[in-house]
């Protein structure tokens, strides 16, 4: 079944997306609310990893040489610094979260075809998660962007 190449994509996708919380949490260790909120985002991440186990053991999984070209999440390796660095790790980190947040969205229609409960109940709350991680990025990118980006440097 091909729904092994997007199982094999949100995997990577969501431990992709829970180093590179961890890199911006100590990168960024300077904004306590960013390094804290982050730490926990990682968290749900790797619960998301945790929760994928049992489909993919049910449907396979893909690896990267069967996954269709451009199909890649790839871990922030170093974080920026400064102010206006923050708001472009906290871009990756949203461009990350999106790639996660469609893929569950994929896997969701493939569960419904498929008529599995248990993986549709899942995709339901990691999604659910995800839109959260979106929605404080979004803010939190506003929140840095005036001070910022505003002030002469």
């Amino acid at each position: 079944m091909r729904i092994a190449i997007y199982l094999g994509l949100l995997h990577r996708s969501e431990q992709s997306l829970a180093e590179s919380y961890r890199q911006v949490a100590e990168g960024h260790g300077e904004e306590p609310d960013v390094r804290e909120l982050t730490r926990l985002l990682a968290q749900q991440c790797d619960a998301h990893v945790r929760a994928l186990a049992p489909f993919l053991e049910r449907y396979g999984e893909s690896n990267v040489d069967d996954e269709p070209e451009r199909l890649h999440a790839d871990t922030l390796s170093e974080t920026r610094s400064g102010p206006v660095g923050l708001i472009r790790d906290l871009q990756d980190l949203y461009l990350l979260t999106t790639l996660a947040h469609s893929s569950w969205t994929m896997v969701g229609q493939a569960a419904q075809a498929l008529r599995d409960k248990e993986l549709n109940e899942t995709v339901q709350q990691c999604s659910q998660q995800l839109e959260g991680q979106l929605r404080w990025l979004q803010t939190r990118m506003k929140q840095a962007a005036p001070q910022a980006l505003a002030i002469k440097g």
